[in-house]
């Protein structure tokens, strides 16, 4: 017969397991601070010694780090998924700007796909409220702001689709993006009527997240991040087209 004997499970383990799927779901980020320790053992119901026992087994793993006066943190490994060589190739070569946005198209039109359907009401509703903040910077015309927007918007989206492996693989990119590696969205779009064309595109993306509808919503990212690939392509001719004009005149300065 298929039945095992049943164990009580070690406060511990509960403990352990609890924090590794915060981990796992993107609730607990790398670099986020856990509570003190007291906080903690009462916020968990669970004795000091079992909370110590807990922590020293996510250290141990890599999953936890301790630092000594500042407390315990999610570890920084977590959101690393590419070598520090690597990240300095992909920022040398045009060609990983490029291939960086086809796997970005590939990947957010399946996630927001994923989102029109599987999406709870409120993870439309952070959705939403992160579009809000989007709208409320573009008025201000604050554009450091709305790149952080812009990218917490799209990963609010891959949250929605609530798959840990694509949420984990995702957010490693979306450093790289807001380290402005691949490249950088206030430089890029100075231009007020291309902001106002990516602020109507997060529109039609959110408007088609909320109407639950999974091709509409594909369709929206497909479109953003088309119109991104050409104002991408044409700002670094333009910078190509700047430097040899700067070439020439200081030729004919010269002469």
């Amino acid at each position: 017969m298929p039945f095992e004997p049943v164990h009580t499970e070690k406060l511990s383990t509960a403990v352990v397991r609890q924090i590794e799927q915060l981990i796992l779901r993107g609730i607990l980020r790398p670099g986020d601070r856990l509570p003190a320790e007291r906080e903690l053992a009462e916020r968990m119901g669970v004795s000091r010694p079992s909370l110590r026992d807990a922590i020293a087994d996510l250290q141990t793993r890599g999953l936890l780090d301790s630092r000594p006066g500042s407390g315990v943190f999610v570890a920084e490994v977590l959101g690393s998924a590419f070598s520090d060589a690597l990240i300095t190739l992909f920022s040398q070569h045009e060609e990983a700007v490029f291939d960086y946005l086809a796997f970005r198209r590939d990947m957010e039109g399946l996630a927001a796909e994923r989102a029109a359907r599987l999406a709870s009401d409120t993870d439309l509703a952070v959705i939403s409220a992160i579009y809000t903040k989007m709208e409320a910077a573009h008025s201000r015309r604050a554009s450091a702001e709305e790149a952080e927007l812009d990218a917490g918007f799209h990963m609010a989206i891959i949250e929605a689709s609530h798959n840990v492996i694509m949420l984990h693989m995702m957010r490693s990119m979306y450093d790289l993006l807001k380290q402005g590696v691949f490249y950088n969205r206030t430089m890029m779009f100075r231009n007020r009527t291309t902001r106002s064309a990516l602020l109507e595109q997060h529109r039609a993306i959110c408007d088609a997240l909320l109407a639950r509808d999974p091709v509409a919503a594909r369709r929206a990212v497909n479109t953003h991040l088309d119109f991104v690939e050409v104002a991408l392509a044409e700002q670094l001719k333009a910078e190509k087209h700047e430097a040899i004009a700067r070439q020439r005149l200081d030729h004919e300065m010269q002469r």
